[in-house]
């Protein structure tokens, strides 16, 4: 039978080295990680928050189209989607290519995370009893 000695006897552990190596591993590691996760969060937000202001920019767009009331010069407003606020514009112009015609936008502003972002939508709409010109030949 062998007892267990000194001599014979393994210690297994960490030495001060691999310790100080693993220590300085973490300390890189820990806040590029943080810092990925943060923008991680901060584009998943924007993400969501710019798929409701296109929703709301459609919606815009969409009743003053129906409305009518878009050739009325520039309006503005501000609306909620949920728990997300919106500030929102109308504007309209002339296209370029037919004089009957106008450029409608609607411009959705929001906030996320402490930055300002917007979603434009734009449409051609004519006034109600307008005609177009024929643009084929």
């Amino acid at each position: 039978m062998k007892f267990a000695t000194r001599k014979n006897r393994r210690r297994s552990a960490f030495t001060l080295a691999e310790v100080l190596a693993a220590m300085l591993f973490l300390a890189i590691v820990i806040p590029a990680a943080v810092e990925a996760m943060h923008l991680a969060s901060l584009a998943g937000e924007v993400a969501a928050r710019k798929g409701a202001a296109a929703r709301v920019a459609d919606r815009i767009l969409n009743e003053s189209l129906v409305l009518t009331n878009w050739s009325n010069g520039t309006q503005s407003g501000a609306t909620s989607e949920g728990a997300l606020d919106f500030r929102w514009t109308l504007t309209s112009q002339g296209w370029p290519q037919d004089s009957a015609m106008q450029v409608v936008t609607a411009e959705v502003k929001f906030t996320a995370q402490g930055k300002d972002y917007s979603v434009k939508l734009n449409t051609l709409a004519t006034q109600p009893g307008m005609t177009t010109m024929n643009l084929t030949k």
